[in-house]
């Protein structure tokens, strides 16, 4: 169960998050990628929690390189 504090955010909050285009996250999530998103009635929406564990993810791979 998620916790109370951990809000879903939306496109436009994460893009801003991350830094990124709206449009990246677009094309991430219908090529699978990216952080975990869920499709609340005709929007997504993320919850905070994923996305940190998503970047956390990101930065080992990254180091692995």
């Amino acid at each position: 169960m998620a916790l109370m504090n951990d809000r879903m955010l939306s496109v436009n909050d994460v893009a801003e998050y991350l830094g990124i285009p709206k449009a990246t996250l677009h094309a991430w999530s219908s090529r699978g990628l990216g952080p975990k998103r869920y499709k609340v009635g005709k929007h997504l929406r993320y919850r905070r929690t994923d996305v940190d564990v998503w970047l956390e993810t990101q930065a080992q791979e990254a180091s692995q390189w």
